[in-house]
Order: structure tokens, then C-alpha cells, then sequence
């Protein structure tokens, strides 16, 4: 399998190529440089490995939540590719890419919690909790946008880790959720490579849509959307 990941959800730029199971990945905090660097990126890994792009089976991105900004440019360039490739595309969320970083960088184990918990601005929190399932993350419950003394971990769990930048903010979570857990990692952001591996194994299991389906997912404009009078 030949896949291409690109992720320009967070502050973070990154892509990813993954072939026959190697990872090889370009990532760089970049705030305001998402739009600069991810094409030269994508043409430098694609040249490392002597790839043209029709040789990609499909491609992949972090399709949020995350920045409203990032998330339009990932999509773009993935439909675009995906429309000149002829290919289909998996997006993977960026929360989910999280707590893949979170599994193994910290070699979490089986049945352990990850509550991952992004920065969403206007005093809210994107938020979730997965569980560790044969090296994966397995989404419990919805992603969601919420205040932070509102998060909840998901029932079931006796081992939990947080991760995400969101966890800076954790003075103002519930005191029962932030005792819950064992470790806390608020360094992590969402990467190409995560999105890469969680892709890869999805489209194995028959996963991918067209370039017009490939589209970014905000949650908040979801839940405002249902909150608007007569929705």
C-alpha cells in the first residue's frame, strides 16, 4: 500500500507517506506557515522514495476538529490530489491521531484510557475518550465541544492518560477527571504519520470516499447549527 497524510489541523504542518508499512514523515510547527510548507513537503517525500503521485493507492487527512483555518487547507489540497489521482480519500480525526501518539509514544497498554482534549478558543474544549484496542485507539462515546468543567471521562476505565494541548487548560476541569489520571501529556498535537497508520488500517477494513466526500469535520458549527431556532 502506497498512502499520502497530510494534517494542518493544529498548529503543527505535516505529511506523511506511508509505503508497505514504512512511515516516512515532514512535520514542523508552523502556526501561519501550513500554506507554504505542506506541497514541498508532500514533493520530498514522494521524491525520497522515487514515487510519482499516480503510484498512491489513496490519501489521507486530519479532517478535525481543529483550526477552522488548517482544516480548509488540508482539505483542498486532498481533494485536489484526490481529484487529479483518481484515488479515494480516509479522513482520519485529529483527535483520534492524538491518541495514537499518545498509545505509543507512551506504550500504553490494552484497555487503557485516552482522554484527549484540544484548545477549541471561546472557552470551550474539543474533547473525547478512546480506549486502547490492540495498539489503537478506539473512539467511547462522541467527540465534542464543551467548557472544560464540563468534560467527563467514559465509564469502565480504571487506567487513564490525558493527552492534547487542551490539557493546559486543566485547572478548570472537574477535579474527579484530572485525578483519574496516571499521566498527562499536553505537548501532543495531531500528525501526518498518526494519520498514516490509523488510515491505512481503515482502508484495509474498506474505508475511503470520493474527493467530494473528503470534507472537514467542526463539531461546533454542528452543535450551533442544531441550536439555531426552528433547527
Amino acid at each position: 500500500m502506497k498512502l499520502l497524510a497530510l494534517d494542518t489541523s493544529s498548529e503543527g504542518c505535516s505529511a506523511a507517506l506511508l509505503v508497505d508499512g514504512s512511515v516516512t514523515e515532514r512535520f514542523e510547527i508552523a502556526p501561519r506557515g501550513h500554506t507554504r510548507l505542506l506541497m514541498p513537503m508532500v514533493r520530498e517525500l514522494l521524491s525520497e522514495q522515487g514515487l510519482a503521485p499516480a503510484a498512491l493507492d489513496c490519501l489521507a487527512f486530519a479532517c478535525g476538529p481543529g483550526s477552522f483555518t488548517g482544516l480548509r487547507i488540508a482539505t483542498g489540497v486532498v481533494q485536489g490530489l484526490a481529484y487529479g489521482l483518481d484515488v479515494p480519500v480516509v479522513p482520519v480525526s485529529s483527535l483520534a491521531a492524538v491518541a495514537a501518539d499518545a498509545i505509543a509514544r507512551h506504550s500504553l497498554a490494552e484497555g487503557d484510557g485516552i482522554a484527549v482534549a484540544f484548545d477549541a478558543r471561546m472557552g470551550e474544549l474539543y474533547w473525547a475518550c478512546y480506549v486502547c484496542r490492540a495498539g489503537q485507539p478506539q473512539l467511547v462515546g462522541d467527540e465534542r465541544v464543551c467548557a472544560p468543567g464540563s468534560v467527563e471521562l467514559a465509564s469502565g476505565i480504571t487506567r487513564w492518560s490525558g493527552a492534547g494541548q487542551g490539557w493546559a487548560l486543566r485547572e478548570s476541569f472537574p477535579a474527579e477527571v484530572v485525578d483519574a489520571m496516571t499521566a498527562i501529556d499536553e505537548t501532543l498535537v495531531p500528525r501526518a504519520s498518526r494519520v498514516a497508520e490509523l488510515a491505512a488500517t481503515a482502508f484495509r477494513e474498506g474505508a475511503g470516499v470520493s474527493a467530494a466526500e473528503a470534507q472537514p469535520v467542526y463539531i461546533r458549527d454542528e452543535v450551533a447549527w442544531k441550536k439555531l431556532p426552528g433547527r
